[in-house]
């Protein structure tokens, strides 16, 4: 889209965004001196959210946005991680310029595609094709060849040298495993989403880690979310599982769902242990017990080492991991046989 069809698309469209006269907005479209550099970023601002393509002579001016690819919003934990990156790159005068995926909807490279149209300075990629390890690295690669800073969050594409910030799914499962050990469960499930995942099979890893002392494995693998865990719960109750550890809170409230509508009582005949620790999980009924991923710590980690790298100071090259917490709330209790029930 060029200059003329911004015409048709009204000045005054992109004056009232950017808060400035019509006639600075078209100083700045014709690339003319005498406009200050923060006035010139809101009008490029205004057109990037407007939906207008840059003129080709303003496209060297785009370094002050940064992509940030994440997954379906559904899941609170990647709004969260949407609005901590956003945060800190606005502090650092760069504007955010989020791609949210949907089933069906924008894939990854389209994105990334519509991305580097913009000349973004940078992407940071959350939960994307770089957490599947059935997905080619070689789109990474491309990016870096063409000296595009990339950082990313959960996950790390394998003989990719990028910085990396993951909370250790290793850890959250075997410390969710020992706290339901620790209250009597030999019983205990594993609700997760796909394995061609890094992070589930981190997550099955850790499970099977801490399970060899405790009883046999019970693992349920389906699709993410609270339809998923629902799914999963409802087998491992079948099977015998007192206790599950949960892939996400929004499994988690799948599975204490499944337990409610087959007549158990959470936890006083089965106990849930979520993953994420999500706003709001803490005001459930009853209030989930879940491990914490450091979301904030993640998230700032990840928006720096881009930063850093684009003002071409030196980053982390490989995977960096966040030890998670046990956060213990109402969700989880003594196994029925430890209070004499059989």
């Amino acid at each position: 889209m060029g200059y003329a069809v911004i015409m048709r698309l009204r000045l005054s469209d992109i004056s009232r965004q950017a808060g400035v006269s019509e006639a600075t907005v078209s100083r700045v479209l014709n690339d003319k001196p005498g406009v200050g550099p923060q006035t010139r970023q809101s009008v490029l601002t205004a057109l990037d959210v407007l939906g207008y393509e840059r003129p080709q002579a303003l496209r060297k001016h785009a370094i002050g946005l940064i992509g940030l690819v994440v997954p379906e919003l559904e899941n609170p934990i990647f709004p969260l991680y949407a609005q901590t990156i956003s945060n800190v790159l606005a502090g650092s005068g760069y504007t955010p310029v989020l791609c949210t995926q949907t089933p069906g909807g924008v894939s990854e490279d389209e994105f990334v595609e519509m991305l580097r149209e913009r000349a973004v300075a940078g992407i940071i990629f959350v939960s994307g094709l770089h957490a599947d390890t059935t997905a080619g690295t070689d789109r990474y690669r491309e990016l870096q060849e063409k000296r595009l800073p990339i950082a990313f969050v959960t996950g790390h594409p394998e003989g990719v040298e990028a910085a990396s910030f993951s909370c250790d799914d290793t850890v959250s499962a075997r410390i969710g495993v020992e706290h339901l050990a620790g209250l009597g469960h030999r019983r205990i499930g594993l609700v997760s989403g796909p394995d061609r995942y890094w992070p589930v099979q981190r997550k099955i890893r850790g499970y099977r880690a801490a399970m060899q002392r405790v009883g046999p494995e019970l693992i349920e693998l389906t699709l993410f979310g609270e339809q998923g865990g629902y799914a999963a719960a409802s087998r491992l109750i079948e099977r015998g599982a007192t206790a599950v550890m949960c892939g996400s809170d929004m499994m988690a409230l799948g599975a204490i769902r499944a337990a409610e509508e087959r007549g158990l009582r959470v936890p006083q005949d089965f106990s849930v242990v979520g993953y994420d620790d999500s706003p709001l999980i803490a005001h459930t009924n009853p209030p989930l017990t879940t491990v914490r991923q450091p979301v904030r710590d993640i998230a700032t980690a990840a928006a720096r080492a881009l930063l850093d790298e684009i003002a071409g100071q030196p980053t982390p090259s490989s995977e960096y991991l966040f030890r998670p917490e046990l956060v213990v709330r109402g969700s989880t209790g003594a196994a029925p046989d430890q209070r004499g029930n059989s």
